[in-house]
């Protein structure tokens, strides 16, 4: 009853005029994001954060706006995968495998209508599961003390790299910069200036928002620019829909199954989408077995990892809301824009702004419901946006970017701070540097300095307080397992997955 009572709450934020409109913007910008190669949900949420706040939209709507952009992006990551054989983002390169096939074989609009459901199907149901899951792991966190949270933030640096990471130095590497990033200004502690070069600007630290929309949006421009200056690139034609109702009935087994798969797989912090869509490709081609076309055009192929990305996309908003601990990259940048609108996610978010939360969660599951409506319809808008050449979509989405910061801050600065994130991103992705672990430790390092703090001072400076409860204990456990996996078990994923990639090719 009291679960009820939460998500009547939540419509009734959700329902309201301007969020309706809100998530139809954000599903219809997302898709759009989504659509274009390179680009992908991180990226299209860091582009909006400067509008959000230029807008002065209070927490539900900004929240509202951003989840719906994160659920279209997870869409329309499929179109340029099925049309053009190049993945949207990372978790689309599986639907590559059946989806440009069956494109080729005329079936273009059946594949886009068929990641269309799946996804909805991927999302509805894991948007289900944090529904459940989600209240009940936070009040297990209300147990944790100081000593706890900085375990838990341990965890989240330890799991940044993911089962997919590719160099986990590198990665602890880049957790370092961003915690060496939120020590600049002055220490709230004892008042004492850190790095600010006697810079009054820099007195309350670097804005959150300048390092994102620098980090990703600006060194997207610089990477999209590089790799596709072209002219627009020539895509298979989209016929007419030939789904049968027995077609949808023939995948939902399908779609299920990888529902489920990519919904843990998103609750995992530092897995993601990437490795739901992986894994639910991976299992569904060995249940099927040879009965299965896959790799050939087979509609299960492409729903699959469809179901998996999406599910796995609605997961890691899992740890986020319940422990202030991100499930993936894209989810880091939404812990940034809570963060700066005074709101600390965690079990007490659930009480304290219980409002925004549902409200968000009732969101997911109208944007989702929008998406499905929109997508199949649109299909063709999004097809012939696709098709804009670069060097004049690009320096629009950076202008909106600018604007945006220069808005919020009215600071020159800020600006030149921007640019000079994005020069750093630009060298950073050059090099094979993730840039997510530098945002995570810019917006996890003050918190997780006070926990530690505050753990001293209960034990008079005894360290042994770090990992003196059984919660501290399973939490440094399985951050050394996060932390191991990748050197033990990474390659040979990554070989599994660098082989997906070159049958993309």
């Amino acid at each position: 009853m009291e679960l009820f009572n939460h998500l009547m709450l939540g419509f009734s934020v959700a329902l309201q005029p301007e969020n309706i409109m809100f998530a139809l913007i954000g599903a219809f910008l997302g898709t759009l994001i989504g659509s274009l190669p390179g680009l992908g949900p991180a990226n299209g949420i860091a582009i909006l954060i400067p509008l959000a706040f230029s807008l002065n939209l209070g927490a539900d709507a900004a929240l509202i706006l951003l989840t719906s952009v994160y659920a279209g992006c997870m869409y329309g990551g499929r179109i340029s995968s099925i049309l053009l054989n190049i993945p949207g983002d990372e978790p689309a390169m599986m639907t590559c495998l059946d989806g440009y096939p069956m494109a080729k074989q005329g079936k273009a609009a059946d594949a886009l209508a068929i990641s269309a459901v799946a996804s909805f199907v991927g999302s509805f149901l894991a948007v289900i599961g944090l529904v459940l899951l989600a209240p009940l792991l936070a009040k297990f966190a209300l147990r944790f003390g100081p000593a706890e949270y900085f375990a838990l933030f341990i965890l989240a640096f330890a799991t940044l790299g993911g089962i997919t990471g590719k160099n986990p130095m590198k990665t602890v590497f880049a957790t370092c910069i961003g915690l060496i990033f939120s020590t600049i200004g002055i220490d709230m502690t004892t008042g004492i200036e850190r790095f600010t070069f006697s810079n009054m600007h820099l007195y309350e630290g670097i804005d959150f928002i300048v390092i994102i929309v620098g980090l990703f949006a600006v060194s997207e421009m610089f990477i999209f620019l590089e790799s596709h200056a072209g002219e627009g690139r020539p895509m298979i034609k989209v016929e007419k829909i030939t789904l049968r109702a027995m077609d949808i009935v023939r995948i939902l087994p399908t779609t299920v199954r990888g529902s489920v798969l990519g919904f843990i797989a998103g609750v995992l912090p530092g897995a993601g989408a990437s490795l739901g869509s992986f894994i639910s490709y991976t299992l569904e081609k060995k249940v099927i077995g040879s009965k299965g076309t896959f790799g050939e055009g087979d509609m299960r192929g492409v729903a699959a990892p469809e179901s998996g990305n999406n599910a796995a996309s609605s997961g890691a908003l899992v740890p986020m809301l319940t422990l202030g601990v991100p499930g993936s990259g894209t989810t880091a940048v939404l812990l940034a824009m809570l963060i700066s609108l005074n709101i600390t996610p965690g079990p007490l978010m659930f009480q304290q702004h219980a409002d925004v939360v549902w409200g968000v969660i009732a969101a997911l599951f109208i944007g989702n419901v929008m998406l499905l409506i929109m997508n199949i319809p649109l299909i063709g808008v999004f097809v012939k946006i696709l098709s804009i050449p670069p060097k004049y979509l690009m320096p629009i989405v950076t202008l909106i970017a600018v604007v945006g910061i220069y808005s919020i801050t009215n600071s020159t600065l800020d600006l030149y701070m921007m640019i000079g994130f994005g020069v750093l991103g630009y060298i950073f992705r050059k090099i094979e540097i993730p840039l997510v672990p530098i945002v995570l430790g810019t917006l996890l390092g003050p918190t997780m300095e006070v926990n530690l703090r505050n753990a001293m001072n209960l034990s008079a400076g005894d360290t042994s307080i770090l990992w003196a409860s059984p919660i501290a204990v399973s939490i440094w456990a399985f951050a050394i397992i996060g932390l191991l996996t990748p050197v033990l078990i990474g390659p040979f994923l990554r070989k599994r997955m660098k082989k997906a990639a070159q049958n993309v090719a």
